[in-house]
């Protein structure tokens, strides 16, 4: 058996990275851009899972898993070709997004409604479930820029919609179910 070891692989070193289809791209384009800023989201999550624990941390690894799914569609381009294709590029799909509403509708059941905004903080996991969705918020934003100009799967721009409301509300979970949410006090140093 031939094990390979290899972590570099030089082929980068122009500035050029590979698709999922095999196009060489520069690593500042668009998409690129899109799927790289979804692996930091990922990472983001990564550093809230040391804080979480139960089905908090079940959950997260959940969302840590449809990230790399994600980052799969981005990479993927050509969808209207992915019936032609060898194997079935992996696509985000609307299921994965029904489960973060889920979530967050039974996250949401267990809390106060809202008088103010909430300040990034708490407790370590809450605040690192608000670094997650500064995160994924810009993530979406890039894939929604990356929509205007090259096709990408809608169920995929969703997810990242719906996973960042997904990181307030578990936020506030995290906070004691919003009891030690940090509150906003407009004008508070004036």
């Amino acid at each position: 058996m031939v094990v390979l070891n290899k972590i570099y692989t030089k082929t980068g070193d122009a500035g050029e990275t590979a698709l999922g289809n095999g196009a060489r791209v520069a690593k500042h384009s668009m998409r690129v851009t899109a799927y790289g800023t979804v692996d930091e989201t990922n990472a983001t999550v990564g550093l809230a899972r040391m804080h979480a624990s139960g089905a908090m941390d079940d959950r997260l690894a959940m969302i840590q898993n449809d990230l790399f799914d994600l980052g799969a569609d981005l990479c993927r381009p050509d969808m209207e070709k992915d019936a032609e294709s060898e194997y079935p590029p992996l696509r985000v799909t609307d299921a994965q997004v029904a489960r973060l509403e889920s979530e967050i509708d039974e996250m949401n059941a267990a809390l106060e409604p809202l008088r103010s905004f909430i300040l990034p903080g708490g407790s370590a996991l809450a605040a690192h479930l608000h670094l997650c969705r500064t995160v994924s918020r810009r993530a979406e934003r890039l894939s929604v820029e990356l929509a205007t100009m090259e096709a990408i799967n809608p169920a995929a721009v969703k997810y990242l919609n719906r996973l960042s409301d997904w990181f307030f509300v578990a936020s506030r979970i995290a906070n004691d179910d919003g009891k030690a949410d940090v509150l906003w006090v407009p004008g508070a140093n004036r």
